[in-house]
């Protein structure tokens, strides 16, 4: 792995980022795409159903958005939207497919791609595939307004990868002890190695919205007294039974139900979400995120 590491350095040193852009598109792209990574301390607390419902809402405000599942372990993207995907990053890769052929179509516009085994195949990769993986995914920054990384649960490597890589975290947890023990440890990791992070924290499954904003407020000092670490309060999803029956029925809620408490709380994340999007054109790195989390990978 040393050596792979190594190898994959000096890659990264003498690519030319600029160069990368102009093959692309025939000229330099001022266009990049605001790169959110969502991601939880303990598995089960609903990441995967916030960015689809996240994102078809923001979608019908009229933003392109494409979720990227990175949950290796338990990519689940497609079963809760009841596809089958033919492709994934990993086809991007081998040469076998191009970015766009491996973008899969979800409800309202939204788009997904199945990271597969493809985040696996970086291991092995070798110059020409890593600088054609570079020029695929800056198609994305034309794609999309805003990229959700999907992430797994808890501090592995693969998972601190993508957070360190984005400027922006979604971080979500419920109200359980043990949930909230590890939000706090997955903070307390990020706060080690960079404070700037924009972490932006959700509470889902609360049972009434003075639990919510109670442990919010909790959080987020914590955070600030004892780590010096700044954390946003994103906003909170009622725990509501219309969830549990659209998951059931591969439906994201905000659908199945548009009044339901848990769509309305959607609605408020949303605005808030993008309440300073206008201030953040312009602002994002696009593919340079992704340049700089394959340089974390192997470090």
């Amino acid at each position: 792995m040393k050596d792979q590491a190594e190898k994959l350095r000096e890659i990264f040193k003498n690519l030319d980022y600029n160069k990368i852009k102009e093959n692309t598109y025939g000229r330099s792209s001022k266009k990049s795409a605001r790169v959110i990574t969502i991601t939880s301390g303990k598995g089960g607390v609903g990441k995967t159903n916030l960015a689809i419902n996240l994102g078809i809402k923001l979608s019908q405000l009229g933003l392109k958005i494409i979720i990227i599942d990175a949950d290796l372990g338990l990519s689940n993207i497609d079963i809760v939207l009841g596809k089958s995907p033919k492709y994934s990053l990993s086809d991007v890769i081998n040469y076998k497919r191009d970015m766009l052929e491996i973008i899969e179509e979800g409800p309202e516009g939204i788009r997904f791609i199945s990271g597969g085994s493809g985040i696996q195949d970086l291991i092995k990769i070798d110059k020409n595939q890593l600088a054609n993986l570079l020029l695929q995914l800056s198609k994305l920054d034309e794609e999309a307004d805003i990229v959700f990384i999907d992430t797994g649960a808890g501090v592995s490597n693969n998972v601190l990868s993508f957070i360190y890589a984005a400027k922006e975290i979604i971080l979500v947890t419920t109200p359980e002890p043990t949930a909230i023990t590890d939000a706090y440890t997955l903070i307390k990791v990020i706060s080690q190695k960079d404070k700037s992070k924009e972490v932006k924290l959700l509470i889902n499954r609360a049972e009434s919205v003075r639990e919510a904003e109670n442990l919010l407020n909790k959080l987020v000092e914590a955070s600030e007294k004892f780590l010096d670490m700044k954390v946003y309060k994103l906003g909170f999803i009622l725990n509501d039974k219309n969830v549990k029956n659209a998951v059931k029925s591969q439906q994201p809620f905000v659908l199945m139900n548009k009044n339901s408490e848990a769509s309305k709380n959607i609605s408020s994340i949303a605005d808030t979400l993008l309440s300073n999007y206008y201030e953040e054109q312009g602002a994002q790195d696009g593919i340079k995120l992704f340049i700089n989390k394959l340089k974390w990978f192997f470090n």
